[in-house]
């Protein structure tokens, strides 16, 4: 089965326009780089851009289970797989940018990753990708079972946490993508854990769906003023008081919110729209094989 097709072998074209949209990013690194407008540092600039891409994409392959529900869209589905791999894919391209960077010395590497923590956590979430990429096919599935296969691939809540801590640390003055992202990874573990407090697969209703978002948004905000009040040492109530003031533009933590508002109104508007399926009552009882 190709990558743009469907279980049926039909021609799927959300998987077809994905497929071709997660190497865009690539395409564009690659050609900047050999175009010479990559900057001073190019090698830098592509370990930038596909460590950036790796949890971009590592967010959307997480935030897919979420819109599907919400937006009533179970074809969504069919892609997580596949951004999930090039969220792999690109990670590996950026660890071996990183490589490439130390000159191939891989003493300097390993040193590198054990002693600066940052490093650490990335390649420690870089492994488990690893390991959630090798298991990623119906056959391995099929090997482990799909009880343990799900609790195996769960592993992608850690990666994902570790992907953000990474992102954070090594930042230091630039926080506001890095923000941006831990409050969409915030939100959609949030929206997780509502489904497991109420043991329901289905979408929550959606004041649900606006609170997680306006609390998220909150978050993130108080998140940004203590960091900045633990490195720079302004004062908290300053920071919090510029999510407020449009003078000084966007803030991570409204963009959260107003995200975690658009997707409730949207998945509502979804829902209405959707037409209802009418119930067809079977002409004969089915064989006893087909109804066990």
């Amino acid at each position: 089965m190709q990558p743009w097709q469907d279980r049926s072998g039909q021609l799927s074209f959300i998987k077809l326009f994905i497929f071709l949209a997660l190497f865009a990013p690539g395409i564009w690194t690659l050609a900047s780089y050999f175009l010479g407008s990559l900057g001073a540092r190019p090698l830098t600039e592509i370990i930038h851009q596909t460590g950036l891409w790796t949890i971009r994409f590592l967010l959307v392959s997480l935030a897919i289970t979420p819109l599907r529900r919400m937006l009533h869209w179970p074809r969504l589905a069919l892609v997580r797989r596949m951004v999930g791999l090039a969220a792999f894919a690109y990670g590996t391209a950026h660890f071996s940018a990183y490589v490439v960077d130390q000159s191939f010395a891989w003493g300097t590497v390993a040193s590198e990753i054990l002693l600066r923590l940052y490093l650490t956590i990335g390649f420690a979430a870089l492994l488990l990708m690893a390991a959630l990429a090798a298991t990623s096919t119906d056959g391995m599935i099929k090997r482990l079972g799909v009880r343990r296969w799900r609790w195996l691939h769960r592993l992608a809540y850690v990666i994902g946490l570790l992907a953000i801590i990474h992102y954070l640390m090594q930042s230091k003055i630039g926080i506001g993508e890095p923000l941006l992202m831990a409050g969409l990874f915030g939100w959609s573990m949030a929206y997780r854990i509502t489904g497991w407090l109420r043991r329901n697969d289905d979408a929550p209703a959606p004041w649900i769906l606006a609170m997680l978002g306006l609390a998220v948004g909150v978050a993130a905000a108080l998140g940004e003023a203590l960091y900045v009040h633990i490195y720079f040492h302004v004062d908290i109530l300053r920071v919090l008081g510029a999510n407020l003031a449009w003078s000084v533009g966007s803030r991570s933590a409204g963009v959260i919110g107003a995200i975690g508002l658009a997707i409730a109104i949207a998945g509502t508007f979804r829902a209405r729209a959707k037409p209802k399926r009418r119930a067809r009552l079977p002409l004969a009882p089915a064989p006893a094989a087909v109804q066990a």
